[in-house]
């Protein structure tokens, strides 16, 4: 089983340029190799190879004077950008994927592939390859770049599709790893899980998790989150010449620290969603039931879309997906049509007028009262028994 590991880099300022210089040059040779291709249809010629590709610019390196540059830089980085644009090309054709765009100086997430068996961890430092050309062992530190979080990546492992990232703020390393498969098996009953807005998620054995939004921090973030993004447009308002903006060091400043506030916020609601996810499979249940949602009809309702999408429904679905088959559990996904908040728990019967403002649940037939997320959960788990 390959688990992937994400750690912050801190790099020196040299390093942090050599690392752009990285990603740039992964841009120059994804783009060289779309317009390639497109070039090389037009001519109604047939699809050409990554190999083939690889080969060329080999020639071209050697060759043209305007391809030398790239020796400075590690082969592993043009060799994956060949590959990814090829493979985005041919998933095009295949009908898996838009047709690939040339990516953006400004708009594109700066990232670079390094090579796994040239790339080597410590307990701080990541050596990546070929970020300095000098030999001189006191240059040869240059190579070594610190992490954030001493110990997380394991020393001397099998390493899988290292990626180097930039997002906005910091850099990031993310290597997968091979580890071993858990072989504890569950013994303790299944969970039903009825995700929601009121609460993120209620689950069967009475175990309720807030809504991680509705906190005073979270709340403080987004106030200082408005008041950023309005003097950041009162200042682009001051600056406009004629049909442009001019964009100052001030404006610049702002959005960074606008930028900083956003990541915080994300930050924080994944982490959350990792914490509950995590504490659910801790139990050990045989089955976990999630109900599959129409977040898309749910985002119609102007009322309620921002509330939905803060929730994050898709990525505490796929947390729990993933962190089911590491631990053998059992995952369960209930139908969009399944009347979880409107069958009674005791009686079957099916209450098909529900308003979304009755919280509390009363049924006609055997007059039982219940909070509404709670029968839910409950009517997922015995979903889960009968699956």
């Amino acid at each position: 089983m390959i688990k992937t590991i994400k750690v912050m880099l801190c790099p020196n300022n040299k390093q942090k340029t050599k690392l752009f210089s990285c990603a740039g040059t992964a841009r120059f040779i994804y783009n060289w190799t779309l317009w390639y291709q497109q070039t090389n249809y037009d001519f109604g010629y047939s699809f050409v190879s990554d190999v083939e590709l690889r080969r060329i610019l080999t020639t071209l390196k050697q060759t043209n004077p305007k391809f030398r540059w790239l020796n400075d830089y590690s082969n592993n980085i043009a060799k994956q950008a060949v590959k990814d644009a090829c493979k985005a090309y041919l998933n095009f054709f295949r009908g898996l994927a838009d047709y690939p765009k040339f990516k953006s100086r400004r708009k594109s997430k700066p990232s670079f592939y390094a090579d796994p068996v040239k790339i080597s961890f410590t307990g701080t430092h990541v050596k990546l390859e070929k970020l300095t050309t000098s030999k001189k062992k006191n240059k040869q530190k240059f190579n070594l770049v610190k992490l954030a979080e001493q110990g997380k990546i394991p020393v001397n492992a099998k390493y899988s599709n290292p990626r180097i990232t930039f997002d906005g703020l910091n850099w990031w390393i993310s290597v997968g790893i091979q580890c071993e498969e858990s072989q504890e098996k569950s013994t303790n009953q299944g969970i039903g899980i009825d995700i929601g807005i009121k609460d993120l998620a209620v689950c069967s054995d009475k175990k309720v998790y807030k809504n991680i939004n509705k906190t005073a921090k979270v709340r403080k973030l987004k106030k200082k989150k408005r008041r950023l993004q309005r003097r950041i447009s009162k200042k682009y308002s001051k600056n406009k010449k004629g049909v442009c903006y001019c964009k100052t060091r001030n404006i610049v400043k702002s959005e960074k620290e606008l930028l900083r506030v956003t990541h915080q916020l994300t930050n924080i609601c994944h982490n959350y969603l990792h914490q509950t996810t995590s504490e659910i499979i801790s139990r050990k249940p045989k089955f976990i039931v999630l109900e599959d949602l129409n977040v898309k009809g749910m985002m119609k309702n102007k009322h309620l879309a921002r509330a939905v999408q803060e929730q994050c429904f898709y990525e505490f679905y796929r947390q729990m997906e993933y962190k089911c088959h590491w631990n053998h559990i059992k995952f369960i996904t209930a139908g969009r049509y399944y009347p979880s908040s409107k069958l009674c728990s005791c009686c079957g019967y099916v209450k098909k007028d529900l308003k979304l403002s009755e919280r509390v649940y009363v049924c006609p037939e055997c007059h039982n009262t219940i909070d509404r997320d709670f029968q839910a959960s409950v009517n997922l788990m015995r979903y889960g028994l009968t699956a």
